[in-house]
């Protein structure tokens, strides 16, 4: 892959944006492109770089609309020898056989609330290569000490996070916070704005407390489904960190689940994490 497809790789994957690599890793004889030529296709139907033009390309870059489609990427061979049978309309003489790769959008948290959970979660991230952001209005929570690797760490009230952040930047909101009447403000501003996982870390009556108030704001029973709470898988997690390994494990558990084009497992129990992350 040439520096420009390559800068331009990395930059969708820093914005977040899927797309199909397709790569020639294999050529026997006359051919209109080397081993490593590449083409990138991304969800808007726009390609970029080339594996050889012609009947090829177009084949190519069918086969990368297919991988945007299904999250699913493919080994194919074509040879481009007219006179054959299955063969492309080419007179080269030769094969090519090209990877195609689907690359899917890494997940990236918004983490509200900068308390011993949030922290032992945080911690974890950086090594699956998970973005997050971390927002608390509590200036000694949300420090760069603290959070050293968070992309953004910002003092905000619970009634203006979506006035600093973008919601559709995210795919996970987590609330981890220390105030019941805060995190159900953060509710109440999210469910109509921000489309992604929304994961609540409560106590079964602090649970109920929340879920009352936010009915009372007027939000229907559909609004609140969307609200994960216990959260994490079940491992039966007591501590912050066992609590972020659970939290952790449901951010890939989504993941893969949004690569398969297939919902997380029904009955998937989450854990019932008490309020701890608070100092």
């Amino acid at each position: 892959m040439d520096r420009a497809l390559t800068r331009l790789a990395l930059r969708l994957m820093e914005q977040r944006i899927p797309f199909v690599r397709a790569t020639v890793v294999k050529m026997v004889g006359s051919v209109p492109a080397k081993e490593g030529a590449t083409l990138l296709r991304t969800p808007t139907g726009d390609s970029f770089g080339t594996v050889g033009g012609a009947a090829l390309e177009e084949r190519v870059k069918e086969a990368a609309a297919r991988a945007l489609e299904t999250h699913r990427g493919e080994l194919l061979h074509f040879d481009l020898q007219a006179w054959k049978e299955g063969g492309l309309p080419s007179l080269c003489g030769g094969s090519v056989d090209v990877a195609v790769e689907y690359v899917p959008a890494r997940p990236n948290l918004l983490l509200w609330g900068g308390g011993h959970v949030a922290l032992a979660v945080a911690r974890l991230l950086p090594a699956l290569e998970v973005d997050y952001s971390v927002a608390d209005d509590r200036p000694e929570w949300v420090s760069l000490d603290r959070f050293p690797e968070a992309e953004r760490r910002e003092v905000v009230s619970a009634e203006a996070l979506w006035d600093r952040f973008e919601p559709s930047a995210f795919s996970h909101l987590y609330l981890l916070g220390y105030d019941a009447r805060k995190d159900t403000e953060v509710l109440r501003h999210s469910l109509g704005k921000f489309s992604g996982q929304v994961g609540l870390i409560a106590s079964a009556a602090k649970r109920e407390h929340v879920f009352a108030e936010l009915r009372r704001a007027g939000l229907s029973e559909s609004e609140l489904r969307r609200i994960r709470s216990p959260i994490g898988i079940d491992i039966r997690a007591e501590t912050p960190s066992e609590i972020a390994v659970s939290v952790v494990g449901e951010v890939i558990r989504d993941h893969r689940a949004a690569e398969a084009r297939a919902p997380p497992a029904e009955g998937d129990a989450r854990v019932e994490a008490h309020d701890i992350s608070a100092p």
